[in-house]
């Protein structure tokens, strides 16, 4: 007997990573896509979802967001903008299905709606879908727990030059994590521009800083430094692949969950 695949609707289907999404499914025993999206009058719209990511017709036209219809899936898998993310997430919390959310630039606001619309539905959320990333995270927070307050933290981080938001959803999660890890208020020590006479840097600081250029997937650096030695923590990815690999661990893992906001810390086991 076959076992029964998840139904997976991908909304962002049309762009960088969704195309990723869309291979990533098609590729899996595990996974159907039921339903494609684009938002806005993205000129995707209509395409078949296999042709635009170049793996041949799957027989299914990348719909707009007016066309979502949760009915008969599983889980939403969100790669667009904050707006139309929870508009997204509205209609599948009316129809109780899971979402994951890979969509980065929420205010402090939207992130205060997305946590509400979390109480009625599993919702898994992540600046950055990749295990490495979330390891990452991890592996700074109990650097800079063990480290203490002598050593200085910056934050680089490096993508394409197309992307739309910055510092990086995954340089502000880390800047946030080392933060947390010495018990700091972020947006009071947050550096993300230096110019001019500066002054000596203080103790009570995190440097964030962006590079945007080229075609860089996308590169983060935690370092951790004090009179002597340094500690540099990088992350680099050469391929989106294992962001849409990491985008269906999270989905299936928060298939059946209660309701609640979830992260990838959770879906790895590394809290």
């Amino acid at each position: 007997m076959a076992r029964k695949k998840i139904r997976v609707v991908i909304s962002g289907a049309a762009g960088r990573m969704g195309k990723e999404l869309v291979r990533a499914v098609a590729g899996s025993p595990d996974f159907a896509l039921v339903q494609a999206l684009e938002v806005g009058n993205h000129p995707g719209q209509g395409e078949d979802a296999g042709l635009a990511a170049g793996i041949g017709s799957l027989n299914l036209p990348i719909l707009s967001e007016q066309e979502f219809n949760p009915a008969g899936t599983d889980v939403l898998i969100e790669f667009t903008f904050p707006e139309p993310t929870l508009r997204h997430l509205k209609t599948a919390a009316a129809h109780k299905i899971a979402a994951v959310v890979g969509t980065t630039g929420f205010s402090g606001d939207q992130k205060a709606e997305l946590a509400k619309l979390s109480k009625k539905m599993p919702v898994l959320v992540s600046p950055n879908m990749s295990v490495g990333v979330n390891l990452l995270f991890s592996l700074s927070k109990k650097a800079a727990e063990v480290l203490g307050e002598g050593y200085d933290i910056e934050v680089i981080e490096a993508h394409h030059r197309l992307k739309q938001d910055a510092p990086s959803g995954t340089a502000l999660r880390l800047a946030e994590v080392l933060a947390e890890a010495r018990g700091w208020d972020l947006d009071e020590v947050a550096c993300y521009h230096r110019q001019g006479k500066t002054g000596a840097r203080p103790e009570r600081q995190i440097g964030i800083q962006t590079i945007r250029a080229g075609d860089i997937v996308g590169e983060h650096t935690v370092i951790l430094s004090t009179i002597g030695e340094r500690i540099e923590l990088i992350h680099r990815a050469s391929s989106r692949q294992i962001l849409a690999q990491g985008a269906l661990r999270a989905a299936g893992w928060i298939i059946g969950k209660p309701p609640g906001l979830y992260s990838m810390a959770d879906c790895l086991k590394l809290k």
